[in-house]
């Protein structure tokens, strides 16, 4: 329906671009995918092949009847005259409607007659659910606005805390780091990508193809595959950690730094370069081409399987742990422990991205949007208070530091005011022993 107000009715573009570009910035901020340009792209290809047979037509031997025509949304065949032509709204407009009624051109001696009833008649679009669109995309634009814009304060604070105290040195805090770090990216990312695509409301953004826009693209791709990657790469180090107790951290640590950093790098110039020289058309943010997108999604899509794995392992060897000899308590302290472990497990393997992860890109989209751009957005200040800010270490280390803070400005004040008495003590002495010299003369 979008692209039909879009086609149909050009002047009234700016009534439906908002919508659109709405849809779009939300299939950008979930996947760099919006399938209203692959329609666009589709029928702007259907366009080049009708004219091109109408060409041929003209170029041959005067026909009698009605030749092929293009009314900017569908392409009529040649016809006889006298001879009515009909299409089902279910064929021209299946991504929108199934609704089942018939558009129709009659041939006549002096051409082809416009099409009855209108598109907009015949299938039975409705402005209700347009404006509904329209309230929903608004509230999660300005939901995953305010998600990214939190999750980047509490990460870029919770990095300072653990970069600062030398306390928080430790392998398992440098993880925490390169995975805060990734947030902050994405969620950079998605605000630059954004503000390249869609800062000109002029320029249709689907036909847009700049070096600033694949560049930007290619820079949200990048922050989307070392997310997922570190993602990964803390499922891993927690399985480590409780698996193998006496390995060596800082032996692995460099293999993960070589895996999160590294293996996003080399498949992002792969999916760069195999768009450069095999399709590069747009912003490179379509899905025209899935053996090339599958450069992207495969790796996220076996990372994300490989952390569904390492969670319910993880789960199990939890519950080994909680049911040994050596742990007290009763049954229902064990599932309190088990459920808060596997409460933190969930925002740090990303559990909440597999619900969609296997399943095709227009599957749902507005519940998809709820989910992997209510919860997505607000992942990162999720893992930061809960590996950062709730932290028993980090809370009883900044408590220090405020008592100590407290401390000294208490001193400061004491010192102060005692250098004050002194002060005001020896100008009193200093005047009376003036007053007594007055005195005597």
């Amino acid at each position: 329906m979008l692209l039909f107000g879009l086609i149909v009715a050009p002047s009234g573009f700016n009534m439906i671009d908002v919508d659109l570009c709405l849809f779009a910035t939300f299939w950008s901020a979930v996947w760099a995918i919006h399938p209203e340009c692959d329609i666009i792209t589709q029928l702007i290809q259907e366009e080049e092949i009708c004219t091109k047979t109408k060409n041929r037509e003209t170029n041959q031997t005067q026909q009698t009847g009605c030749g092929t025509d293009w009314d900017r949304i569908l392409c009529w065949n040649t016809a006889n005259t006298g001879q009515i032509i009909n299409v089902s709204c279910s064929e021209v407009f299946q991504h929108f409607s199934n609704n089942q009624g018939f558009i129709y051109r009659n041939c006549t001696s002096d051409g082809w007659s416009d099409p009855y009833p209108s598109y907009d008649e015949a299938c039975a679009f409705e402005d209700d659910s347009e404006s509904g669109s329209v309230t929903t995309f608004s509230t999660l634009k300005r939901l995953y606005t305010a998600g990214y814009a939190t999750s980047l304060i509490s990460l870029i604070t919770a990095v300072i805390i653990f970069t600062y105290f030398r306390k928080f040195h430790c392998t398992r805090n440098y993880i925490h780091i390169n995975l805060f770090v990734s947030f902050i990216l994405r969620a950079s990312a998605v605000f630059i990508k954004d503000a390249v695509l869609f800062s000109d409301e002029t320029q249709d953004h689907c036909l847009m193809s700049t070096v600033a826009c694949k560049t930007a693209v290619a820079f949200f791709q990048f922050c989307i595959l070392t997310n997922y990657f570190w993602l990964l790469m803390e499922g891993m180090y927690l399985q480590t950690l409780l698996a193998l107790t006496f390995a060596s951290q800082r032996k692995y640590f460099w293999w993960y730094i070589l895996i999160g950093w590294g293996v996003p790098s080399v498949l992002l110039v792969v999916w760069a370069l195999t768009r450069q020289f095999y399709d590069n058309r747009g912003c490179w943010d379509d899905t025209d081409n899935m053996n090339i997108w599958w450069i992207i999604k495969g790796p996220i899509t076996v990372s994300l399987f490989a952390n569904f794995i390492i969670f319910l392992n993880v789960i199990r060897i939890l519950v080994q742990k909680l049911k040994s000899p050596g742990v007290g308590g009763s049954d229902t302290g064990h599932f309190m422990r088990l459920a808060k472990s596997t409460l933190f497990l969930i925002p740090l393997f990303g559990m909440h991205y597999t619900v969609f992860a296997f399943l095709p890109e227009n599957t749902g989209e507005i519940v998809r949007f709820c989910i992997e751009l209510g919860l997505g957005s607000f992942q990162g200040f999720v893992v930061a208070l809960l590996y950062c800010f709730l932290n028993g270490e980090v809370q009883a280390e900044l408590k220090r530091i405020l008592l100590k803070w407290q401390t000294h400005l208490s001193t400061t004040k004491k010192s102060r005011i005692t250098i004050t008495q002194i002060s005001m003590h020896e100008v009193g002495g200093t005047q009376a022993h003036i007053n007594g010299d007055i005195t005597s003369v």
